[in-house]
């Protein structure tokens, strides 16, 4: 069967278009709840958008002005500290964002419930990071500076990370309350699991590795019977030095049952691991991007 061509070549201009199309769609999303929900109930979820709101209450700036005031000069110091890696998109991202802050800055504020103001604004916040990240971009500010840290720190990345993020929630209980630190946290957490689901969809699958005196038997009832196919791994016991051949196939949720089923009708004593996968791409499954 021959292969199917992707839909758009990575690196072809037709995949430059939408990877920028991106970015620009998730920074309005970001923007679009930024001013809807987070910035308006002075809760502050991290990053330099969490600093533009302290800013704001404190000077009564546009929080647009103060993010172009610290991701130009961030980036900046990026380029000159860490080389050209992030390129062009990154560079675009530091001043496309707080552009799209400066256009939704007019939206209204559907709710001055702190607790719904964190949950829908780490949404959409996380929905647009999302959608920038699919395509391969970046909205600058306090990532930036997180890759300085961990490049010269010697700390790691995710923890370079908090303590950016962890900087800024503590300061808007200093300048706000506690409590709306709290509901940054919050939507910081709903950030990051929704980054998570645009990243990895719910397409949650099983993978099982499958030991057994009776590979060739199982074997066929995966291929024929399951309609799934398998990759045997070359194994030994530990205990007793043996050649065992593992298999491996991949699963989707409601085919677990059915695999146990004929596993065990095939092998009453086989040895089944089963353990959760994210994402699965190729024949079967999700077509690759």
């Amino acid at each position: 069967m021959p292969r199917k061509e992707p839909r758009i070549r990575i690196g072809s201009p037709s995949h430059t278009v939408l990877e920028y199309t991106l970015l620009i769609i998730g920074s309005l999303i970001m923007a679009a709840s930024f001013n809807s929900f987070l910035n308006p109930n002075q809760i502050a979820t991290g990053g330099v958008s969490g600093i533009s709101t302290i800013v704001q209450h404190m000077t009564n700036l546009n929080p647009a002005i103060t993010q172009w005031a610290l991701n130009i000069p961030i980036f900046l110091l990026a380029l000159w500290l860490l080389g050209g890696q992030f390129g062009v998109k990154a560079a675009v991202g530091s001043v496309i964002f707080p552009l799209c802050v400066l256009l939704t800055s007019h939206l209204g504020v559907p709710t001055q419930n702190p607790l719904l103001a964190a949950v829908y604004g780490g949404m959409g916040v996380g929905l647009g990071l999302g959608i920038v990240f699919r395509g391969r971009g970046s909205t600058g500010g306090l990532g930036l500076a997180a890759q300085i840290l961990h490049k010269y720190s010697g700390l790691s990345l995710g923890f370079s990370v908090a303590v950016f993020d962890g900087l800024v929630i503590i300061s808007s209980a200093l300048i706000f309350t506690p409590e709306n630190a709290l509901y940054g946290m919050i939507g910081l957490f709903v950030t990051t699991k929704t980054i998570d689901v645009v990243q990895l969809g719910f397409n949650y699958a099983k993978v099982a590795f499958i030991i057994s005196d009776h590979t060739e038997a199982i074997r066929k009832a995966i291929l024929y019977d399951l309609d799934r196919g398998l990759t045997e791994l070359n194994g030994s016991g530990g205990f007793t030095g043996e050649s065992r051949t593992v298999m491996m196939v991949v699963v989707k949720q409601n085919e677990v049952s059915r695999l146990k089923t004929l596993v065990q009708s095939v092998d009453p004593q086989a040895f089944v691991i089963l353990s959760e996968t994210n994402e699965v791409l190729g024949e079967g499954f999700k077509r690759h991007a």
